[in-house]
């Protein structure tokens, strides 16, 4: 442990929090600001939301005289992204009612709610767990949603898994009274010294703390991208259990070298029946070794580059009792998700909806998504599934009920003929909320991807999949750095172009051209795609094009993500 001097100011606001209580419950009284006090907006993440502003109105309203126009974002934690039809329904219901008026998927498998006005959070907050749903530990330094394949009934096999991704996060939840104090009026506990965070301790994780489950042959929630991944192995339709992958991670900040996107590393097999102990054994290794000096050194790819993987698989050996076998031989096929109808093995069927950007509302002179979901939810029997990429699949509907669904899907502008190109893309949220964005991202990219799909048309690549991704920012919330073609905000209208994921998740990208706008991108892109198009080699995806003709490098260590290999000559940088 570093000394106090040394810690990072977050690191002090949680020491003193009296675990994660702070003065929230004072700030939510104070009706003569929208706010809420600055040492609490770095707990409240804690309990699942963040403190925002309209950036659109900012100049406006400093101009009149006013504070930013503040409200918040809140977003549940749903393990795996399941959620009953009786459970939609009440969030939509809390959407109207309390917030912006819409619902959006996030990239971490669960939904998410904005513009909620001060004075709506607790409400908002009582309402989703009266639907038996909570947000505790849904941002912060702790676990946060974990993912899990969003078909799981697709086999006896996929229900399995989905079951071990709901233990692990029960697993890893902090033990803090805290939330059912401030938010459902517990009663407050007499000494909150005497509270105890087995797994977290008093000042919880460095860093955020993100975990995946995934079946192969889809990786649907990019394993590399997580600080921990459990990959499962199967034979003969049997789970044998779980490679173990650590270290992964999309964050990084321009300009700094020592900063960059990682590939989780493999530890090893173990059995289904330890991965809550070797889940524990990383969390609490990372808890002892993570950077608390630096929020930007601080997340666990960091850690275990630092150590050495050797060291740290010791040290989760060592806490958890289990001792990693060799790793088990799988493979990824795309990361994707699967559109329109598949059948379960009970004879039930998925029907998985193209939600762009994860955005679900009832906005003036667009299809009214939100209230045909509603009128689904309402005929359904089943389940709502999230999907790590945005998505909604309406889940176990019976085969009667197809067409029905079908419909109501249609008409509401849920089920409608999409492009390739456009299905395999995914933004952030960026502008007008997100505070860290340099640039625009989820309402910018539809229009991007517009022009892009002309010159793939154009070159009869119209059913080609190509991974597209775009972030405000490079923290990575839409995990751009694993994609085919990405775009990193790097100031408004200017991104990063990068080029090189293979599709599948399982490689990085590289920087092709540094802070350009759409001119520019639609330039570089096009002679790239015409070649593509000219000189692919049976099966081969773009990224993997670009790689072995050397347009950019193959990246599969971070370390080498700002490096070109010794005498490698680009044609586009």
């Amino acid at each position: 442990m570093n000394d106090d001097y040394q810690l990072t100011e977050v690191e002090h606001i949680k020491a003193r929090s009296r675990h994660l209580r702070g003065t929230i419950e004072e700030g939510l009284r104070d009706r003569t600001t929208g706010a809420l006090p600055a040492d609490d907006t770095q707990l409240t993440k804690f309990h699942g939301f963040y403190q925002q502003d309209d950036r659109d109105l900012r100049d406006e309203r400093r101009h009149q005289k006013l504070e930013p126009l503040y409200s918040f974002m809140l977003r549940a934690r749903v393990p795996g992204g399941v959620i009953t039809a009786e459970q939609w329904k009440a969030i939509d219901a809390i959407a109207r009612e309390l917030t912006g008026g819409g619902l959006r998927l996030t990239t971490r498998q669960t939904f998410q709610y904005h513009g909620i006005l001060k004075h709506n959070v607790k409400p908002l907050i009582q309402g989703i767990n009266k639907a038996m749903i909570d947000s505790i530990a849904a941002c912060g330094d702790v676990n946060r949603n974990v993912l899990c394949n969003t078909n799981p009934v697709e086999s006896a096999l996929h229900q399995q898994v989905y079951a071990d991704a709901v233990a692990i996060s029960k697993h890893l939840m902090p033990k803090t009274a805290a939330y059912h104090e401030i938010w459902l009026d517990q009663e407050k506990i007499a000494n909150f010294e005497e509270e105890v965070e087995p797994i977290y301790g008093d000042t919880y994780l460095p860093r955020k703390f993100k975990i995946a489950v995934a079946v192969p042959p889809h990786n649907d929630v990019d394993v590399n991208g997580n600080d921990l991944s459990f990959v499962a192995i199967v034979e003969d339709g049997k789970l044998l259990g779980y490679d173990v992958l650590a270290g992964g991670g999309m964050g990084n900040t321009h300009g700094e070298t020592d900063t960059y996107p990682q590939i989780a590393k493999n530890f090893g097999f173990v059995k289904p029946a330890d991965i809550c102990k070797v889940a524990e054994g990383i969390v609490t290794t990372q808890r002892d070794f993570g950077d608390r000096t630096n929020r930007k050194h601080a997340r666990l790819k960091y850690t275990i580059d630092d150590m050495g993987v050797e060291e740290f698989k010791k040290h989760v050996e060592e806490r958890s009792g289990v001792t990693f076998e060799n790793a088990k031989p799988y493979e990824f096929t795309m990361h994707s998700d699967r559109y329109g109808w598949t059948e379960n093995a009970d004879g039930t069927w998925n029907l998985t909806l193209y939600i762009e950007q994860g955005r679900i509302t009832d906005a003036e002179g667009q299809p009214q998504m939100l209230t045909g979901l509603l009128k689904i939810a309402d005929l359904h029997g089943g389940d709502f599934r999230m999907t790590a990429t945005q998505n909604l699949i309406v889940a176990q509907v019976a085969k009667g009920k197809k067409d029905t669904i079908e419909k109501l899907a249609k008409e509401h502008g849920l089920l409608r003929k999409v492009s390739v190109l456009r299905q395999n893309s995914m933004a952030c949220v960026a502008f007008p909320t997100c505070t860290l964005a340099m640039a625009e991202a989820e309402r910018y990219l539809p229009d991007l991807i517009t022009k892009l799909e002309a010159i793939v048309d154009k070159n009869g690549l119209s059913d080609q999949p190509i991974v597209v991704r775009m972030t405000g920012c490079p923290n990575g919330c839409a995990r751009p750095f694993l994609a085919e073609i990405a775009f990193v905000g790097k100031a408004p209208g200017k991104y990063n172009l990068m080029l090189g994921g293979d599709g599948k998740g399982t490689r990085l990208n590289k920087l092709y051209r540094e802070n350009i706008g759409e001119e520019e991108i639609l330039a570089t892109l096009e002679p790239l795609i015409e070649q593509y198009a000219k000189e692919r080699e049976t099966g081969e995806g773009f990224g993997d094009y670009l790689v072995r003709t050397d347009v950019v490098p193959a990246v599969y260590d971070g370390r080498d993500f700002h490096k070109n290999p010794e005498g490698f000559i680009s044609s586009g940088i």
